[in-house]
C-alpha cells in the first residue's frame, strides 16, 4: 500500500492513498501536487521508490558572538555581589572585550578583531603573529 507524506510548515505526517482517493485524485507521473489549501506539498512514495527523506529544520539566525577573547581564552567569572549587610547574591564578571583593528604585517592589512584588554597588551608586547601562533589562530581566516 503506497502512502502519502504532507509536510507542511514544521509538521510531517503521513496519511494513507485510501483514505485521500476521494479527495484527491493524484497521478502517477507527478511526484509532488501542490494543494490549493494553505500551500502544503504532497508527495506520493510507491513501494518500490524509497522513503521521502525529510530534512531537519535550521532556523537562519546569525550567530552571537560569545564573551570569550579567542587570544587567552578568557571567559566570564561567576562571583558574589555583597551587599552592606552581607547578603550574598550571585553575578557575573564579564571580561573586558573591546573591538580592535590591528595591523597584521604578514597579510599586509587590518583585522578587526574582538580581544580582551590583556590581548591587545601582549599583542603590542610580543606581536600579533607570535601571539596568534601560541593561541592556534589562523588569521587568514579574520
Amino acid at each position: 500500500m503506497a502512502t502519502i507524506s504532507v509536510v507542511g510548515s514544521h509538521r510531517t505526517f503521513s496519511v494513507s492513498k485510501k483514505a485521500l482517493l476521494p479527495k484527491l485524485k493524484l497521478s502517477s507521473d507527478l511526484s509532488f501536487v501542490t494543494s490549493q489549501l494553505s500551500g502544503l506539498k504532497i508527495s506520493s512514495t510507491h513501494l518500490s521508490s524509497p522513503a521521502p527523506l525529510s530534512v531537519p529544520f535550521k532556523p537562519s539566525l546569525q550567530p552571537v558572538a560569545r564573551r570569550i577573547c579567542p587570544f587567552t581564552g578568557k571567559k566570564s567569572n561567576r562571583g558574589n555581589k555583597v551587599s552592606h549587610s552581607n547578603h550574598k547574591t550571585k553575578k557575573l564578571q564579564f571580561v573586558n572585550l573591546q573591538y580592535k583593528r590591528i595591523w597584521w604585517e604578514a597579510g599586509k592589512r587590518y583585522l578587526k578583531l574582538r580581544l580582551s584588554t590583556k590581548a591587545i597588551k601582549t599583542i603590542e608586547k610580543n606581536g600579533l603573529d607570535a601571539v596568534a601562533k601560541k593561541a592556534g589562530i589562523d588569521l587568514s581566516k579574520k
